[in-house]
Parts: C-alpha cells; structure tokens; sequence
C-alpha cells in the first residue's frame, strides 16, 4: 500500500451554522470557527470539514447551492475565509468543505436560464422530461417524500430533483455542465484547499429512459434509489472527475456513497479508487425503517457489533473507510447507540474509544467530543429541518398519533445533530448573544466545553488522550495500518478486537452490558495504555470488566 497524507490523521466535522457566532445574529459564522481553531488542535484533530457556506436559499440548510464561487453572507465573506485558510495552514490543518454536484438550487442562475427557455441550452444541464398521459415521467418517489418530479411552469414538461424540488439534478451526462463543475472545484483546490467531502455522490449516473418500479408505499410511488441501484456507468463519471480535478492536487476526498455494491468497493477506495475514502454508514442503516422514522427497528448490541465488524473485515482488504459515530445527518451516537444506563460519561468514553481505534479514518463531530446528546423536542414545530417534518407527515398518515409520531422523529432527527454547540452554561451555551437559529440542548449546562476542560476526568479531556494514543510515535503506525482482528466474538455484551501491525498487538475491549462481564486472557499484557475507569493493575489469567468499562491493553510481543 503506498502511504498518503492523509492516512493517519484525525477529522472533525462542524457544522457553521451552529458552530459558533460571533455577531449576535444567531447563525454561526466563519470568524466563530477561526475562533476555536486552537481548541480543536488541542483536541488532537488535523482536518476540519466545514457542511456547506456557500451562496445558498437555505431550503435543505446550505445543501442548495445558488453560487458555489460565493460564500453566504450568513457565514462572512470570502476574505474570512481565505483567512481560515490560513490560520489553519499556520497549525498544519487542513480544510476540506462540502462539494454538492448532483444537484443545485433553484435559484441558481443556470435553472432560472433553464426555466426560462425550457428548450435551450441550460434546460440541457438538468433533466427536462415530458410527462406521460398528464402524469409525471416516473413514479420516483424523492428522499424528502412526494414525486422527484415538478412541473415547469407553461410546459408539459418536468424537471428532476431527487430532494427538495428546489434542488433540482444537474445532468452529469452533459459535456459542457461536467467541465463547469470541474472548473468549480479546481478553483477552490487552487484557493488551497486541501479536498473535499462529496454529497450524494451516488445519485449522479441517471437512468435516462427513467423506468417505472413497482409502487413500494401507499402513495402509488417508487423510491428514487431503485433507479440508481439498477443503473451501471457510474465509473466513468467519476473517474472523470477524478481525473480532471482530484488527482492532480492529491486532495483528500471522502465519498458520501449510500447504494454502493461491495463488489465495486475496489474502485472506489482502493489503490487506484476514485475517492481516498468513504464513509462507513453500515452501523447507522440499522436503525432503517421499512416505511420510515416511525417504524425504525431499535438497535441491538449484537446486531451493531456484528455489522462493525463484518464492515473492517471487509474494507481492510480494500482500502480505507471513514468511521463515524454521527453527523449532521444522524442523531446524536450517545443517544443511538448506547442503552439508557450507559448514556453517561463512561459510555460516551466507551463508545468513542471502540470507534476511532477502528482501522480508517475518525471522523468526529462537533460536540461528541463532550458527548452532546439528542434534544427534548416538544412539538413539530421546534424543528428546522425538511426531512424531519416530511416524515411526521408520513407517520401521521400511517396512523400515528402526535405523540407517537413526535417521539419518532425526536429519536431520529437531523437536527439533534445541528442544535448550537455547547461552549458554556451561560445563556445559549456560549453560542450567541443573540437568537439561536435553532434551540439549545436544555442540558448545556450539564454538558459544554467550558465544564469539561475543567474537569481532568471529563469526556473532552479523555477524547484528547484517546486521540494523542491513536496519533503517538509509538502507536500510529499500529493504528492507522494495523490489521483489524476481532476478539471474544461470542460473549454477550463484550465489543473487543485487536490491532496487530509488525511486533506490536493491542487489544481494545468494552463492555457495553449493564453487569460485569470477564472473559479470558489470550495474551499476556505488557501495559494498559487507556482506561476510561483509571484501571492501572494488568489483568493476568482473565479480564474483568464493570458495566461501561473500555481497556486498551498493549499486549507482550
């Protein structure tokens, strides 16, 4: 394998629209983020990927881009940028931003133009389709609910979006569109970026004819992603764009690439793949309702250690995969993932240690390194996000009650991600002087920054050992290309496996069970190098570990 930069480093995603403002307006903005660049090398982290602050309506929060030379005003200009750009540089971090290229804003000039001459030039950078016998040209159903298809006004034709229908899909098919975008992104990687994470990537290789499926709800609809998984020639765009921009920058790229055969994983993040990595969703999918949030299954400790790690036996073989426990896509991980008597500092110290010790690449995001939890919602009505109030709609009609579907979406919505950072107990958690965008956690004066830095025992402190082990002469080799091993597969409620590169073998075991739980010892022990319980005594003929407890024991060679 030939080494890259990129292998043994440490990401952390923020979200700038509640990272931290700086002018009272209640949106965080880029001087907020320059601001805390010192508190996140502290924490151990090398790349910072910011979601989108491009020109924006902000109808799916900055995932609609109006003008990607531009940054919204809401975040600050270009000259703060530039500035970010080069404090980080000064801290050898680097910068990688959001790249949405499946789809744009309506307010982009190119659709206005397509709107206004539906028969043109620029209609040809989406996809304009005549409808069939008064209806849409398929029966897609969008990933924000209702058709993926809207009508262009005086016409009988429509226009495509896989989202929102103020997002519609740029038509990668197009020669003259692909050079614009690939002129876009060279631009920014000249500015000195130093890659970028790709939105929906999956989506951009269309079946032109559009086929019906079979209806899979009862609105008589088809998910759009049927159409993606049954289309092939995905490859060639891409290693298009790889080729036209990537390579020659060796930017780093992390793919956001649902629908994925794992056939085809070699291509995408192998020696030669069109992307340095993608990101590991498998442990997050589990929660995947047939018909929405409000049938999501719960999570099982078996089921999520079994996926864990059957994905790292799987990807090692390949390449390197982004392991993540949440972002602004999910829910909070402490809230997902661990049962309710191990939402507390040990668990969270827990569940951290067992993923970013994983072969690949941590990505952290912002407030897991305090263990920030899901929100309290009260009503529909607190929430900001588009997914979040299509799918009460679709709870309510299956039946549910408000309070039923309230809950479902309070256990599964984006923005438990996107609730402002906690920095403090003071009002708004330290976020702003002003109006939050969105409500702040009510526990923030449980759980912020300030409280934790002050406390030697606190998760924050304990995430920045965890990373200074991971990123230590001694141990980096073993952790970034060290084989994964997975150990005590049978126990109940044990997570353990090794991590074995050359002379060097470590175990990383946890209970995740609300009792003790001891197995044997395979290997004796040369020193415990983490503990999340300040265990200091080396276990000898077997381990003992109390509910919650993690061990990260460097075996003898």
């Amino acid at each position: 394998m030939n080494k890259k930069w990129w292998h043994d480093k440490v990401a952390y995603q923020i979200y700038p629209k509640s990272f931290l403002d700086t002018n009272g307006d209640g949106i965080g903005d880029l001087k907020g983020i320059i601001s805390k660049l010192d508190y996140l090398k502290e924490l151990g982290i090398d790349i910072i990927w910011l979601s989108p602050i491009y020109k924006s309506p902000f109808i799916d929060q900055g995932y609609d881009i109006s003008d990607y030379y531009s940054i919204a005003k809401e975040f600050g200009t270009m000259e703060d940028f530039d500035e970010l750009l080069s404090e980080a540089k000064k801290r050898n971090m680097y910068i990688i931003m959001d790249l949405v290229i499946n789809h744009c804003s309506d307010q982009h000039e190119w659709f206005r133009k397509a709107l206004a001459d539906p028969d043109g030039e620029y209609a040809d950078y989406f996809y304009f389709r005549e409808g069939k016998n008064g209806n849409p040209p398929s029966n897609y159903r969008s990933y924000f609910g209702g058709s993926c298809w809207e009508p262009v006004p005086g016409t009988d034709k429509y226009y495509l979006h896989m989202f929102a229908k103020e997002q519609p899909d740029l038509n990668w098919e197009n020669p003259i569109l692909r050079q614009k975008l690939f002129d876009m992104v060279n631009w920014w990687l000249e500015k000195g970026l130093a890659g970028f994470r790709i939105d929906a990537i999956m989506n951009i290789k269309k079946d032109l004819d559009f086929p019906d499926f079979g209806p899979d709800g009862p609105d008589g609809l088809s998910g759009c992603w049927r159409m993606i998984e049954s289309v092939d020639g995905i490859g060639e765009l891409l290693d298009d764009l790889k080729k036209n921009t990537f390579e020659k920058y060796e930017a780093f790229t992390v793919a956001e690439a649902f629908n994925l055969n794992k056939s085809e994983l070699n291509k995408f993040i192998g020696e030669n793949g069109y992307f340095s990595t993608i990101f590991d969703f498998s442990a997050q999918c589990l929660s995947d309702g047939k018909h929405g949030w409000y049938d999501s299954p719960d999570i099982t400790f078996k089921k999520w250690r079994e996926t864990i790690i059957n994905s790292q036996l799987y990807v090692q073989k390949v390449g390197f995969e982004a392991n993540i426990i949440e972002n602004h896509d999910e829910p909070r991980g402490v809230s997902r993932f661990l049962p309710e008597y191990a939402q507390n500092a040990d668990g969270t110290k827990m569940l951290g240690t067992v993923s970013i010790l994983l072969r690949g690449i941590p990505f952290i995001y912002q407030g897991q390194e305090i263990g920030m939890q899901n929100a309290i919602w009260k009503s529909i009505d607190e929430f900001n996000d588009i997914n979040t109030i299509d799918q009460y709609s679709i709870a309510r009609k299956a039946g549910l009650n408000d309070t039923d579907a309230l809950a479902a979406c309070s256990k599964m919505s984006r923005d438990n991600a996107r609730t402002p950072m906690q920095w403090d107990s003071s009002k708004n958690a330290g976020f702003t002087n002003g109006t939050p965008w969105l409500k702040v956690n009510s526990n923030y004066k449980l759980i912020n920054v300030d409280n934790q830095e002050k406390d030697s025992d606190s998760v924050l402190n304990y995430y920045k050992k965890l990373l200074s082990v991971r990123k230590s002469d001694e141990y980096i080799e073993t952790f970034t290309y060290g084989e994964f091993i997975p150990a005590y597969e049978n126990t109940e409620t044990v997570m353990a496996y090794y991590r074995v590169f050359n002379d060097k073998r470590i175990l990383v075991i946890a209970n995740f069970g609300k009792d003790t739980a001891t197995v044997p010892v395979e290997y004796s022990f040369k020193h415990i190098i983490l503990s999340n319980k300040g265990r200091s005594s080396l276990p000898t003929t077997s381990i003992s570990l109390d509910s919650c407890e993690v061990l990260v024991l460097e075996c003898e060679s």
